[in-house]
């Protein structure tokens, strides 16, 4: 098959790949792809649903965008690697390792689904079908703490995405099967736990849309990093803190 859009940067060595979350695309880890790059291989790719994989598959679940990313790098030749995955694409990540636990060296989960079953599903639905700046800002702004500003040409770059037809009917259409009533589905956060791969979560503390107490409910045995003053973003809103926790964990 033909491998999720993705670009590949860095020295030959272990891997990592990145995984966005909701209505985000491979385009979102800028801010760790280059300074990630230096130091390991590392991939970033479009889950099925969003940027350049919108036709990839009729209303994909989490559970069909890992189908699609184990496919992926069977057919890119990746026999292992670190998955670093945020919000959605945690979940995603975690069902990778549920189902090809010999694909994953570790688990890295910024703020990631299926914790817990509450979830702010009414802002992400909101934040799913705007697509003019003032429709959009305010659950954009729901998306990062209280404190913080949007960064630079955020909410820019997401209006002019979103004049694709394709590409916001496609997000109407994910969430719609990615929330469950007022909140989402959950993991089997032990069988998780049981895998012989070592997890690892980042959680910012003022999360508004997953909450922080699910870091705080998670099996023992993951590791943990609780952000003061962060939100749902923790890559746009701490990226070096985040990255320094990336580098650190991976023992790079």
């Amino acid at each position: 098959m033909i491998p999720l859009p993705h670009k590949v940067r860095g020295r030959a060595g272990p891997l990592v790949v990145l995984l966005h979350g909701f209505a985000g695309d491979k385009e979102g880890w800028t801010a760790l792809f280059g300074p990630l790059s230096k130091v390991r291989r590392t991939v970033v790719m479009d889950l099925p649903g969003h940027g350049a994989a919108v036709p990839w598959a009729p209303v994909p679940d989490a559970k069909a965008m890992a189908d699609a990313v184990i496919a992926s790098l069977d057919a890119m030749g990746i026999a292992r690697a670190a998955l670093v995955g945020h919000s959605l694409g945690g979940a995603v990540a975690a069902l990778v390792g549920l189902l090809r636990p010999d694909l994953v060296a570790r688990l890295i989960l910024l703020a990631p689904g299926g914790f817990g079953p509450e979830m702010n599903a009414r802002l992400l639905r909101h934040f799913a079908v705007a697509r003019d700046g003032a429709a959009l800002r305010a659950p954009l702004e729901g998306l990062f703490a209280p404190t913080a500003a949007l960064p630079a040409g955020l909410l820019e770059g997401m209006v002019a995405a979103r004049e694709d037809d394709a590409l916001a009917a496609s997000h109407a259409a994910i969430v719609g099967v990615i929330t469950k009533g007022d909140g989402q589905g959950t993991l089997p956060l032990a069988k998780l736990a049981a895998q012989p791969f070592p997890v690892t979560l980042v959680w910012g503390e003022d999360d508004g849309i997953l909450p922080v107490r699910q870091a705080h409910g998670a099996p023992a045995v993951f590791a943990r990093h609780i952000l003061p003053g962060v939100g749902h973003m923790p890559h746009l809103e701490a990226p070096a803190l985040t990255k320094e926790i990336l580098v650190k964990t991976l023992g790079v």
